[in-house]
């Protein structure tokens, strides 16, 4: 059928795709509730008319008053603290992009205090951060020499509750420091590799259910590497629109061809494929040498999870490729903390090349890529941060082979299934209080990472602010990072969290306990009140 009317329609391209690729047997690949094994619920309620009109509102407001203060710093009325080009260098190619300055002078600087607070214990469930304060408006900051104690930490990737200086695998850590001491100086290829990277790569590999794997030190640069090292000219990246900057980063310098789809829209994604295998390379419309598909487990932003039973199906059916990122799913996600791949029961060999990090649920540091034998020898040969960077520090490496026995049981205890079950109830339990206020909150309901809507600028830094002084640490994120109508609280819940700091989160001490009800003017009303207490 779908071949008939590309003939009665005139489709050529539709046409020439069937007489060389067959007639494939499901043509709704991307609409098959058969592929997935339990229902997949995601929520975006889309911003409501009233607040994205008052949202932009809010931004011009910042803009007449940041372009008013420009011309007051610019005849030195008001003094300017920030990076600027000099007077005799007006003539000279600009250093600073204008419009990036100009936000980070008259935007950010106002809510600065909300982020890159000093922390002074583990990031476990409570932490200590060193007070400080500011007298001219967020452009220094002094320390006051008093530490906030015991704030629950909502912002910490510390999903099942490792990041801890007590427990098995802090006496494990010590015990590697002392054997090993706590770097090696050197890279892999050279005289870097120890015998507990060997046992902790073929750990991962088990963990995974692949063939091979190879770790490195620093997760951003296992993508900004070895992305490079796998693509190159005459190749093509199939990126989501939301994908993190270090996988944007890794296919910006591969030299590929880039092409985004709508983020988690398969529709969009079959149409990059389709378009390619039909039209080619431009210009030349030679065939692609290689079609890579780039996917998250779960988006860090958007608490989404990937529809990885048809991005899988879409790869299989297109011969392509896929680069799945792991980073926030891995230990987080599936029966067996295994992943987004364990979650949706699927075959590891269906994933090209799996990738993941080390710096969330296994608390401690670096990343890794799992596949075939023959695609880890090839990256131990080309991949720059296997050939030039430093070796991972022998502690880390023994936190991570510590952290991954216990998730898989090896340690002969059920903690590890404890805490992932711990983790799946605080999340269920946690969205559920959140929507139970009213709030709008983004995301599956699987995820750990909750993001909740903030919308309006001024709500970013009141949020921020209110939640600290209730002794409660949160993430508050707005333009760029988002989209500018979007501002969003995120929140990120892990197995150490006790019932009582959830509902102490979702009750904070001098917030109204009543259900507010989901519309945007009593969300308002809500947050207007916390900031005038």
């Amino acid at each position: 059928w779908p071949f008939y009317r590309a003939l009665v329609h005139g489709d050529r391209e539709m046409v020439l795709f069937f007489f060389s690729y067959g007639f494939p047997k499901n043509q709704n690949v991307t609409h098959n509730s058969s592929l997935y094994k339990k229902p997949f619920l995601e929520s975006f309620e889309e911003t409501p008319l009233l607040v994205a009109v008052l949202t932009y509102m809010g931004y011009g407001i910042l803009t007449i008053f940041g372009y008013l203060r420009d011309f007051l710093r610019h005849w030195n009325i008001e003094k300017c603290h920030v990076a600027r080009e000099r007077e005799e260098q007006k003539d000279f190619v600009p250093l600073y992009q204008d419009f990036e300055n100009f936000y980070t002078r008259n935007l950010y600087m106002r809510i600065r205090d909300n982020w890159n607070r000093p922390i002074c214990s583990v990031p476990g469930a409570k932490m200590d951060l060193v007070e400080r304060v500011s007298r001219d408006y967020n452009w220094t900051f002094e320390h006051t020499g008093k530490v906030v104690k015991d704030v629950i930490n909502m912002g910490s990737y510390n999903y099942l509750g490792f990041a801890e200086n007590t427990g098995t695998c802090a006496d494990a850590a010590i015990e590697a420091t002392q054997a090993y001491g706590v770097g090696v100086g050197s890279s892999r290829c050279e005289m870097g590799n120890l015998d507990i990277h060997e046992e902790m790569e073929q750990l991962v590999a088990r963990f995974l259910g692949v063939e091979s794997s190879m770790t490195f030190g620093m997760g951003f640069a296992t993508n900004s590497m070895n992305i490079p090292a796998l693509t190159g000219k005459g190749c093509l990246i199939l990126s989501d629109e939301l994908n993190h900057a270090s996988l944007v980063l890794g296919a910006r310098l591969s030299g590929s061809t880039i092409r985004v789809f709508k983020h988690n829209n398969m529709q969009s994604l079959e149409k990059l494929l389709r378009d390619a295998i039909v039209h080619g390379q431009p210009r030349t419309h030679r065939p692609w040498k290689k079609i890579l598909i780039v996917v998250e487990g779960i988006y860090s932003m958007e608490g989404s999870i990937v529809r990885l039973p048809e991005v899988i199906a879409l790869k299989k059916r297109y011969k392509a490729y896929l680069y799945l990122d792991e980073a926030h799913s891995i230990g987080a996600l599936g029966p067996n903390g295994r992943g987004v791949v364990d979650y949706f029961g699927l075959d590891p060999k269906d994933v090209d090349i799996m990738m993941g990090t080390f710096t969330k649920s296994f608390g401690a540091a670096g990343g890794y890529i799992g596949g075939k034998k023959e695609l880890i020898d090839y990256l131990r040969r080309h991949s720059h941060s296997a050939l030039y960077a430093t070796s991972m520090s022998p502690p880390v490496a023994q936190q991570i082979i510590t952290s991954m026995k216990i998730i898989m049981g090896e340690d002969g205890t059920t903690l590890g299934a404890d805490r992932l079950r711990q983790l799946s109830e605080n999340t269920t339990y946690f969205r559920r209080k959140l929507r139970e206020m009213g709030f709008i909150i983004y995301g599956n309901d699987d995820s750990p990472v909750v993001p909740m809507m903030l919308y309006m600028p001024a709500k970013i830094g009141a949020f921020g602010r209110e939640m600290l002084k209730r002794n409660i640490g949160t993430v508050v994120v707005g333009f760029p990072a988002t989209p500018i109508i979007e501002s969003r609280a995120r929140f990120c819940v892990s197995a150490a969290h006790t019932r009582e700091m959830l509902d102490t989160v979702s009750h904070p001490k001098g917030c109204p306990k009543h259900k507010i009800t989901l519309n945007s003017m009593a969300f308002s009303t809500f947050i207007s009140n916390i900031t005038n207490r």
